[in-house]
């Protein structure tokens, strides 16, 4: 079965990235690698950011492709190209990948979703800020440091104490519809 990626030039996508090593704290050791992986891309092929997080074994990311361009599975290729070309080599590299002449660093697809309307937007952007409160790196979100919500908090949309209120986290950690 061929697995189809929804692509509209212009739209909205959540991502989740992930490590191959789902135990490894790569992504945060390394994020300035990440960081000028991004920059650099971006540079080259543009894309509009609502929000990211990135935790230590992956990360969550909201775009808005161009209005000509829906090509964002090219964009995530490049990026975990240039982040990986960019770090020594120490992660267990498994003979399919030898072959293929891969490193072992990422999971070789990741997830993505296409934003439907404000809403299924607002739930995303929450779900992203609230991630490392999810997974138990912090009480608060805004503590978290490798996140957009600090631009957020910033521009005024979001307090410091957002999502504090233990009442207002589902069970599963995810924020409320």
């Amino acid at each position: 079965m061929r697995y189809r990626r929804a692509k509209t030039p212009g739209g909205t996508y959540f991502f989740t990235v992930n490590l191959a090593d789902r135990s490894s704290a790569l992504l945060t050791k390394r994020v300035d690698a990440l960081r000028a992986a991004v920059r650099h891309i971006k540079k080259h092929h543009p894309f509009h950011i609502l929000a990211w997080v990135v935790l230590p074994d992956h990360m969550h990311a909201i775009w808005t492709m161009p209005d000509h361009d829906a090509d964002y599975s090219k964009r995530w290729r490049l990026i975990k190209h240039r982040f990986s070309s960019s770090i020594e080599r120490q992660e267990t590299i498994g003979q399919s990948r030898q072959r293929k002449h891969e490193r072992g660093i990422w999971q070789r697809r990741f997830w993505e979703h296409q934003i439907r309307d404000e809403q299924d937007l607002q739930n995303h952007l929450d779900y992203v800020h609230i991630n490392p409160v999810k997974h138990g790196h912090v009480a608060r979100a805004s503590d978290w440091p490798y996140s957009s919500i600090h631009r957020y908090i910033r521009q005024g949309h979001l307090s410091p104490d957002w999502a504090c209120d233990p009442k207002s986290i589902n069970p599963n950690g995810e924020p409320p519809p």
